[in-house]
């Protein structure tokens, strides 16, 4: 019996048809992951969200702020980019909460009802 080596070209043209089938058998088997839906930001209803309906306030508090600031988002704008705009120390130019300066420790509470004046 005569046993001959294969030299390492000769084990890649064996073995790579393998390889890159079973790669390819691999990657077909296997399904990306389904992202899960973000919940709506506070303040926004998905239903708001898709159409030109009025969108319900946000409101926030501060301990540095008088009372509660109440925002009307614009179409392009969450409670929480608010948010992160009034938390951000480098952010200017927006006339949120009567266009307080006051940067840091602001957070979303529910809007009270407003007060029927006949």
């Amino acid at each position: 019996m005569v046993v001959r080596e294969a030299t390492m070209p000769q084990l890649r043209c064996l073995l790579w048809p393998g390889a890159a089938i079973a790669a390819l058998l691999l990657a077909g088997s296997i399904a990306p992951a389904e992202r899960a839906a973000a919940p709506a930001p506070l303040g926004c209803t998905v239903a708001a969200a898709v159409t030109d309906e009025p969108r319900p306030p946000c409101c926030f508090q501060n301990p540095r702020y008088v009372g509660v600031c109440q925002v009307e988002p614009a179409k392009d704008e969450t409670c929480s980019s608010i948010l992160e705009y009034l938390n951000n120390p480098q952010s200017a130019g927006k006339p949120y909460c009567n266009s307080t300066a006051i940067r840091g420790g602001w957070k979303i509470v529910p809007c009270e009802p407003k007060m029927k004046t006949d």
